[in-house]
């Protein structure tokens, strides 16, 4: 890991925070991408040898193997599924360790539940000003980008299929 000398708890750059703030925002669509996987991976398979999806991987190629594309195909979905699964573990965890709990109520009910900025703002509106949740939401994405940071997340992130 990157850290600087002497560093226990290294922080994270701006460039991990809006990495973490992107992954966050996108945290319910790969659950929800994740549950679809697992329940219709059949046929998923099957689509892919069946149809013209498995055709189109090379453009260039006017006849190509179809049975090879679909296999590539297939892989390629487990992969990204694969991917969504580390991301999405990586995040739950940082999320759980995050200290202060109006922060981590505030990153649960926004990111990880899945709420609009304008419907987590409402929430907590009876016990907190919206400057105050907007800071909240902020230092939250902090604390998850930094703890992701501690765990070396962001050195395993740059994997390409």
């Amino acid at each position: 890991m990157a850290w600087g000398q002497g560093e226990l708890f290294p922080t994270a750059n701006e460039t991990e925070i809006q990495r973490t703030k992107f992954l966050l925002g996108k945290y319910t669509k790969m659950i929800a991408l994740m549950q679809d996987f697992e329940k219709f991976e059949a046929d998923l398979k099957q689509v892919a040898i069946d149809g013209e999806a498995a055709r189109r991987i090379d453009q260039d190629e006017l006849h190509a193997d179809k049975t090879a594309n679909a296999t590539i195909l297939i892989e390629k979905q487990r992969w990204v599924y694969q991917q969504y699964r580390f991301y999405t573990q990586q995040l739950r965890r940082a999320w759980a360790l995050i200290q202060d709990e109006d922060e981590k109520k505030a990153i649960d009910y926004r990111y990880i539940q899945g709420y609009s900025y304008k419907e987590t703002l409402l929430f907590f509106r009876h016990s907190l000003s919206d400057s105050t949740i907007r800071r909240k939401i902020s230092e939250g994405a902090e604390s998850v980008a930094n703890t992701l940071k501690l765990m070396g997340f962001f050195e395993q992130d740059k994997a390409e299929f």
